[in-house]
């Protein structure tokens, strides 16, 4: 079987190699196991259950949560000579009729179905008659109330493993478990002793930053003209926001668009057909976007806005080079912004999910003012240990931390920790110390404390930082009086400096841009920028405009790249480039060749 499936992988895929655990995932479900993938967005998910459903007899069922997600997936492979189909509501009667007589006849080897689908009764009789080899259960976090993008839904497939298709493994992929998810999906599954498969989460591609949201709109100019004509996803907390900064990046020159829950279905799908299709560059959205898309070469992400939660942020700077090629991820935080996503908590009606996502978001908090390595708190949060303590392509391993005499504010804040009675969370200290006139501060009488008011050249982000730094230091304690919720009290080391009027050194609090590696905004091949690259891509785009697909699935900017150093001129040397399969260089492999002949005819004269 491994001399199979490795004929396979390079046939269909144009692959001479699996990545890392993918082989011992494939042959764990072509043994009839029940099967539990996580693996972060990139990783190569797909190929875990594709490469079995072409080696396997029968049908694979994917269940996938969005149409676009299927539309691309089943475009992908059908330019990989893979057949393959989905059926969902975008389809006519006659479509779904048509594309059932094919399942029954054999001539389709995957199929991609949405959750609702296969709660339909007479869908579940039709799918009995077929021969089902293998499901597939994408994004499988959405069974689970603690994942971040629960659909009730999916609570649908528990009967797959019960009732429908007993003696059928399933495979569940996930890019975003915690690892009280992970337990969830299996539960959920009813999977039998599954084998889970933690892939690591580190995206060694993936620049990762975090920077005070101060002229923001300034900065994100900046950045978009080092990412200047490349894929860019600019997120948004509210429709006004992304519509406001799509209008402000047209009226610049950027090619730009929106994309919100607020716009109807077909102008949804036009903004991201655009995007992907490479005829605008740059989107602009609210979470509502992301889940169906699989462009790889997306080079830059972006978020105005702070997430609700970090599962939904991994997954949205995840959407930053899928093709394994540098990439930058930019948050721009402020403790303001979680005013407005505790309203929308306020608005639940279940007081247990109220409290699953005030967790969620403070971990959110605690990640944005994070002073160690922010690559090694992801990947603690998602149950893996960390690596180097300086991973060298985030914010706080690449800035050098600027130290100042922080006496006069440490005094302070210690100050009003103990004429606010040692009982209070960060956030109510520093409202009492800028002068708040909030209920809690003004009901308390707290605003006739001599505290109150007292630091003006602070905000609230930059106070947060203090009071983490005082806690490390060991003037303030830090008790968890309920989930999540904390309270501060001054420690003995904290009353014997203010009584000795003790130095205290603090890190000065960020106020401009953190440098970051100009080289991770960039691919890490010069090659990639040259005149023959302009020109493949400039031939890849004209034949997926006349394919109506994107360009990415023409080839990837990976294999572009290779082309322009390795120079294929036939067919043997031709078929060696990474992405090459036997379909592709049937279809497209003559005209990228002779691009690449007439470049080296003209540069070699």
């Amino acid at each position: 079987m491994q001399e199979t499936i490795h004929e396979l992988l390079k046939e269909y895929f144009g692959y001479d190699s699996f990545r890392p655990q993918q082989e011992d995932i494939i042959h764990t479900v072509l043994a009839g196991n029940d099967t539990v993938v996580l693996m972060p967005t990139g990783g190569g998910k797909s190929l875990c259950f594709q490469i079995p459903a072409l080696a396997l007899d029968g049908i694979t069922l994917v269940v996938s949560p969005l149409i676009a997600l299927m539309k691309d997936q089943v475009d992908a492979m059908v330019a990989n000579g893979i057949p393959a189909a989905f059926i969902n509501s975008s389809l006519s009667g006659a479509e779904i009729n048509e594309i059932q007589g094919e399942l029954e006849r054999g001539e389709i080897k995957l199929l991609y179905i949405a959750p609702e689908r296969l709660a339909l009764p007479e869908f579940q009789m039709f799918l009995k008659e077929l021969p089902i080899a293998l499901i597939a259960v994408d994004e499988a976090h959405c069974i689970s109330e603690w994942g971040h993008e629960f659909r009730p839904d999916y609570r649908n497939l528990q009967r797959c493993k019960q009732i429908l298709f007993p003696d059928v493994p399933i495979i569940a992929l996930t890019a975003t478990a915690t690892p009280k998810v992970k337990d969830d999906i299996i539960s959920q599954l009813h999977l039998q002793s599954p084998k889970v498969f933690l892939a690591s989460f580190d995206r060694p591609n993936l620049f990762i930053n975090v920077k005070p949201k101060q002229q923001a709109s300034k900065e994100i100019l900046s950045l978009l003209k080092r990412h200047k004509d490349e894929a860019v996803i600019i997120y948004c907390l509210s429709r006004k926001e992304t519509e406001t900064l799509a209008s402000a990046l047209k009226k610049e020159g950027h090619k730009a668009t929106a994309y919100h829950a607020g716009m109807n279905s077909e102008e949804r799908r036009i903004a991201q057909d655009r995007f992907k299709k490479d005829q605008v560059s740059i989107i602009v959205a609210t979470v509502a976007f992301g889940m169906g898309i699989d462009k790889p070469d997306v080079r830059l992400v972006i978020h105005y806005s702070l997430p609700k939660s970090i599962e939904g942020y991994y997954q949205e700077i995840g959407r930053a080079g899928r093709d394994g090629l540098p990439s930058e991820c930019v948050l721009f935080y402020t403790y303001g912004d979680t005013r407005t996503l505790e309203y929308f908590i306020g608005a639940m009606e279940d007081p247990e999910e109220q409290k699953r996502a005030r967790v969620k978001l403070q971990d959110m908090v605690d990640y944005c003012e994070e002073k160690g390595c922010r690559r090694n708190v992801l990947l603690k949060y998602f149950g893996e240990v960390g690596g180097e303590q300086n991973c060298e392509s985030c914010d706080t391993c690449t800035t050098t931390k600027e130290m100042f005499d922080g006496t006069i504010i440490a005094q302070k804040i210690l100050s009003a920790v103990i004429k606010t009675g040692n009982r209070f969370g960060a956030q109510h200290v520093i409202n009492v110390l800028r002068g708040s006139k909030s209920k809690p501060v003004l009901d308390r009488g707290h605003d006739t404390l001599s505290v109150y008011g007292i630091v003006k050249e602070y905000d609230d982000s930059a106070l947060r930082l203090f009071f983490k730094e005082l806690v490390a230091k060991g003037y303030l304690l830090k008790d968890e009086i309920d989930t999540n919720i904390f309270v501060f009290k001054v420690s003995p080391q904290g009353m014997e400096a203010l009584r000795e009027r003790s130095a205290i050194e603090l890190t000065q609090p960020p106020v401009t841009l953190s440098k970051t590696k100009t080289s991770s905004s960039r691919t890490s091949a010069a090659h990639s920028y040259n005149a023959l690259f302009q020109e493949l891509r400039a031939l890849r785009k004209k034949l997926a405009e006349a394919r109506n697909i994107p360009p990415f699935m023409i080839f990837s900017d990976k294999s572009l790249i290779e082309m322009t150093e390795y120079l294929p001129q036939d067919k043997e040397s031709f078929s060696k480039i990474f992405g090459v399969g036997a379909q592709k260089l049937e279809d497209f492999g003559r005209d990228f060749m002779e691009v690449i002949r007439r470049y080296e005819k003209l540069t070699t004269k």
